[in-house]
């Protein structure tokens, strides 16, 4: 029997950590054969380059697409999905997959479901159904009529993609495949490597022994004009911290150029003495690290999903993840040094967080490789509402 052929489009950095054992699963699947195709800022180094660790990983890419256009502003976000339906559904023509596989809720995602589903090719979608009220919200929902299956990472998800009118029989809650990741590193501790010798980056280097901070802010696309006043708030709040910070780099998201403009040109006139900054870190090892941390400042997702997971505090900053479900782990206050100081003294005053399994246990990746296995190939919906 041939194996059923299932392309994966990876296109940013957090996408790759998202899906990386959902990737093994269908690699490892007797019954599946993996088509992987990296594209859009997962390409480009000063991202942080996560192909290098696709590849390190041991998986064969099938196909790269290069669509970033320059300018990280409405338009180029625009145009960059525009770029990326050109030259997906060249790609998708070339592979004929039987399934194609799209995850979460960046702009470049769009690009993959629309090339996929104007083919009639059935498109599976991960993270669909949630809500953040900004940009993202609108592609996420989007992307779910799009799509034929739709792996939800909490029940919440699940019942609001069913409420879209998708057929109950092609929506599967197997929680999010970043928490099996983070079930494998829960125990790991002390920290087990140098963060500044395994991964560079630049600034101070402050002594991590007797704890940190880890900070990851992305710009919100619909407030991309305040990108730069956002981050400066919360760039004067960590520098009145006397504790190590690490901070990691923005996605490459309408208002990014503000956000990097603004760290730059404050850490030029500012003395960081403990604050050091990298591009990216492997999924793993950033959760190891996430994990033996204080807390982490922002509003990345992994505050909202692994670390609920693994009971890590979070001071949640702005709209970016307004309404996603959350565990015991979140502190949310709106862009102000004041507030934000205020809520990284909290958690650094209060025990750990009690640990949540609203999305999942940590067995996603394969529960989604199994479902691919075995689901009816399908490109077309039955009206359900």
């Amino acid at each position: 029997m041939n194996k059923r052929k299932i392309a994966v489009v990876i296109t940013a950095r957090p996408s790759y950590s998202r899906v990386k054992t959902v990737l093994k699963a269908i690699q490892d699947h007797p019954q599946l054969e993996l088509q992987l195709i990296v594209a859009a800022s997962a390409l480009l180094e000063r991202y942080g380059s996560a192909v290098n660790y696709i590849e390190q990983d041991g998986f064969q890419i099938a196909a790269k697409v290069f669509n970033v256009l320059e300018g990280e502003n409405l338009t180029a976000a625009a145009k960059t999905t525009g770029i990326g339906i050109l030259e997906l559904s060249t790609v998708f023509d070339n592979l004929v997959p039987d399934i194609v596989v799209t995850v979460a809720d960046r702009f470049e995602t769009m690009a993959t479901a629309v090339s996929a589903s104007y083919m009639n090719i059935p498109l599976a979608h991960i993270q669909g159904g949630e809500v953040t009220g900004n940009i993202d919200e609108k592609v996420r929902h989007a992307i779910t009529k799009l799509a034929d299956y739709h792996f939800t990472a909490s029940e919440n998800a699940k019942q609001r993609v069913i409420r879209l009118g998708e057929n109950p029989d092609f929506v599967f809650n197997t929680g999010c495949p970043s928490i099996d990741i983070a079930s494998d590193i829960a125990d790991i501790s002390p920290l087990p490597f140098d963060p500044y010798e395994k991964y560079g980056g630049v600034g101070a280097k402050p002594d991590l022994s007797n704890g940190y901070l880890v900070v990851m802010q992305h710009p919100v696309t619909t407030e991309y004009k305040d990108s730069r006043k956002h981050i400066e708030e919360t760039l004067t709040a960590v520098a009145a911290l006397n504790i190590p910070v690490l901070w990691f780099w923005p996605n490459v998201d309408a208002g990014a150029d503000g956000t990097s403009t603004g760290i730059r040109s404050f850490r030029e006139s500012n003395r960081l003495g403990h604050v050091h900054f990298f591009k990216n870190m492997e999924g793993g090892d950033f959760l190891i690290l996430l994990n033996n941390a204080i807390g982490l400042i922002g509003n990345s997702s992994v505050g909202i999903r692994e670390c609920a997971f693994l009971g890590v505090p979070v001071v949640n900053i702005g709209s970016r993840q307004h309404k996603r479900d959350r565990g015991y782990n979140v502190t949310d206050v709106g862009y102000d040094k004041e507030a934000i100081l205020e809520a990284v003294q909290t958690i650094i005053s209060n025990p750990r967080p009690q640990r949540s399994g609203v999305y999942g246990g940590g067995t996603a990746g394969k529960a989604i490789a199994a479902i691919l296995s075995q689901t009816d190939l399908r490109f077309h919906k039955t009206i359900t509402y």
